[in-house]
């Protein structure tokens, strides 16, 4: 229903609400800056390496996944790519996009407006609505969007307006009354509703006003109603102006009918590209008429499938339905259009714009790195398994292990259970933080891609903010649990060891997380982050001094010693313990000898056994001892000072600095290579 300019779009069910889109608001594409979207004799295939087997040689395998395709959107059009599972829909998509391109051999030309357009330039022109919803979920949707307004938005742009341009998305998308609410994790934190995160990933991308808009089956998951109004957006959306493409997995008639122009794709080959009505006529003319009553995309699906079994006449039929196109009025008129789009070059003020520039981001360095900050300390701050969780679970702990330690006294059998109490320390930190770090920073890694690939923000800018906003939980920690378990243990009184061990603990735990930020960023998921952590720590900790003297370990091992945080932390740990500690050992113990010395005859075997039984009675020689007769049995007493401790563990004394600055260069190189992981991740075909 339209009224004085605005648009309805009716939202039921849980959300209840209408969405009324004012043809004139900010979200509106102005006229100079649209965009016609063209794509010429675009071409995917995957290359399949031969066989390795020695001495069977065998060529190359290529797979052309999408077959030349040309076609175009132009403004205020709504474009859907439709085709069976495997017909080339979301490749196509992807191609269109510059996106998972890794492993494809990809030839054709992309087009705006008659020029041809890089990532860059496509990335800051357009927005990519992508299948799934990530958000971090313990944000609020008015949160989220000022975030997305101070990264994505143009830098010219005042912040008021941008907050202004907030408030206006959140009205026209009917997000207000959900707009302080966190968005959710689904099953741990409770948050909006389905159809409100979806709204939300609509209003993420035309609040900076793209003229060029992808959807990746925007439908997907959602009941045909909840479909319906989705496709209501994308259609008024489109009335703005702006250009739009999507896949769409079987449409309901009625949200089939809402698509101005179809592409219908099988075996990576287009098949059609037209008006939806049109195409119920193309398809009667190729002899495959749509039943009545029957839902026109369900039967061209059908009609463009490859059933198994059957797959040489069901190809034969898709090659008769796409060579007919490629003659049909349909085809002769997009192939009229793209040449006209390549001869007549009209580049759009955003394309104008887009070009002067080398970075697809529209934040400078410093505006992303505030920005991403602030999002990163919030997210820290409100998510319960960093903060709550974690605190109180480190004091639990630390009051568990410190009662079972508790009270050690400086003797030979306590110097023992020190050093146990020491290496808990350094277990308990290690595990506890390394698994933390993995869980939570993996699940965020491809919300970091999208946004990434978005143009958001840089690589450098996210990973040095995310160490920043979690740093000061990760001082707290191991404070806390030093400062119990330390003084219930008893380890030593002086105030400056007690600092000391707070420093080595806080250099740990970092030198553990950098370790888990490098498993997180070279790991494609949490399971893999999981299988690799720990095979790579248990030699590190096997190494760390406690199991293991070093002294001991063959050559060609000696090497692990010099990068496990185990050995480094447990060596300085344990000098700052001892080093001028006093043991104390337990006094000689006397032992008085008995009256008499009994001698069994059978003891002594052979002849001499024989001629004792003769004389002893019972067989037993009784020799009489000096009743006063005593001997001194002195006492074990392995360790009389806390140097002798130090020495037997392969230690060196003088080495506590050393460790601490060994324990930084760990967490720093850690950090490096992490880093470089992201970067590897982050590559994008650029042709």
């Amino acid at each position: 229903m339209e009224n004085k300019g605005f648009s309805e779009v009716h939202y039921g069910g849980n959300d209840d609400v209408v969405v009324k889109i004012n043809r004139s608001s900010s979200i509106a594409t102005a006229e100079e800056d649209q965009i016609t979207f063209t794509w010429d004799d675009l071409s995917v295939s995957a290359v399949f390496p031969g066989s390795k087997i020695p001495f069977k040689k065998s060529e190359k395998k290529i797979k052309q996944i999408v077959k030349q395709a040309s076609g175009y959107v132009k403004p205020g059009e709504l474009v859907a790519i439709m085709g069976a599972s495997g017909a080339g829909k979301s490749t196509l998509l992807n191609a269109l996009t510059f996106r998972n391109l890794d492993g494809l051999d990809l030839t054709g030309t992309r087009y705006a407006n008659g020029v041809p357009i890089s990532p860059n330039s496509l990335t800051s022109v357009s927005a990519y609505i992508q299948q799934d919803d990530l958000f971090i979920g313990t944000l609020t949707p008015r949160e989220h969007l000022e975030f997305q307004a101070l990264v994505r938005m143009d830098r010219e742009i005042p912040y008021k307006a941008r907050m202004a341009r907030v408030d206006s998305v959140l009205h026209e998308l009917g997000l207000t009354k959900c707009a302080k609410t966190v968005i959710g994790v689904p099953g741990r934190i409770k948050g909006i509703s389905g159809g409100e995160m979806k709204r939300l990933a609509f209003a993420s991308e035309v609040l900076t006003n793209p003229a060029l808009l992808f959807c990746d089956e925007p439908t997907s998951g959602l009941d045909s109603y909840m479909a319906q109004n989705v496709v209501e957006v994308l259609q008024q959306l489109a009335n703005q102006g702006k250009s739009i493409i999507c896949t769409i997995h079987q449409p309901s008639s009625q949200v089939f009918s809402m698509f101005d122009r179809v592409l219908l794709m099988a075996e990576g080959q287009v098949t059609y590209l037209g008006g939806v009505r049109r195409a119920f006529e193309f398809f009667s003319d190729v002899g495959h008429p749509c039943p009545e009553h029957f839902n026109p995309a369900d039967h061209y699906v059908q009609v463009l499938a490859v059933t198994p079994g059957d797959e040489e006449s069901c190809r034969q039929r898709i090659k008769r339905i796409a060579d007919a196109f490629e003659t049909s009025p349909e085809g002769r008129s997009v192939v009229k259009e793209v040449n006209y789009q390549k001869q007549n070059k009209h580049a759009s003020n955003q394309m104008v714009e887009a070009s002067k520039k080398s970075s697809p981001y529209k934040a400078s360095w410093i505006e992303q790195f505030r920005a991403l900050l602030w999002r990163s300390f919030l997210s820290v701050m409100k998510e319960p398994m960093i903060v709550k969780v974690n605190l109180i679970q480190t004091i639990v702990i630390s009051l568990i292990l410190g009662i079972i330690y508790m009270n050690q006294e400086y003797d030979q059998k306590g110097a023992s259970n020190i050093n146990g109490a020491l290496f808990i320390i350094i277990t308990n930190l290690n595990f506890s933080n390394v698994f933390g770090v993995v869980n939570v920073f993996c699940l965020e890694l491809p919300i970091f891609m999208r946004e990434h690939f978005n143009g958001s923000y840089r690589v450098d800018t996210y990973f040095l903010t995310k160490q920043l906003a979690e740093l000061p939980v990760y001082i707290i920690m191991p404070i806390v649990f030093v400062s119990i378990f330390y003084w219930l243990v008893g380890l030593n009184p002086d105030g400056g060891r007690f600092v000391i061990a707070i420093v080595i603990a806080i250099c740990l735990v970092q030198a553990v997380i950098s370790f888990g930020y490098c498993v997180s960023c070279w790991a494609s998921s949490v399971q893999m982050a999981l299988a690799i952590a720990p095979p790579v720590m248990i030699p590190m900790l096997l190494f760390g001094g406690f199991f293991l003297n070093s002294d001991t370990v063959p050559v060609w091992l000696d090497w692990i010693q010099y990068i496990s945080w185990f050995k480094y932390a447990n060596e300085a740990f344990v000098v700052n313990q001892w080093v001028g500690v006093e043991l104390s050992c337990p006094p000689d113990e006397i032992v008085e000898l008995p009256d008499t010395f009994n001698i069994s005859c059978n003891a002594l075997g052979g002849n001499i056994s024989n001629f004792c039984n003769n004389f002893a009675d019972n067989g037993i020689i009784s020799i009489p001892l000096n009743a006063s007769a005593t001997i001194d049995v002195p006492s074990p007493c392995f360790f009389d000072s806390g140097e002798a401790v130090i020495e037997n563990l392969g230690f060196d004394k003088d080495s506590k600095v050393f460790n601490i600055i060994m324990l930084v260069v760990l967490a720093i190189a850690f950090r490096i290579i992490g880093f470089i992981g992201l970067l590897v991740r982050t590559r994008r075909k650029t042709k």
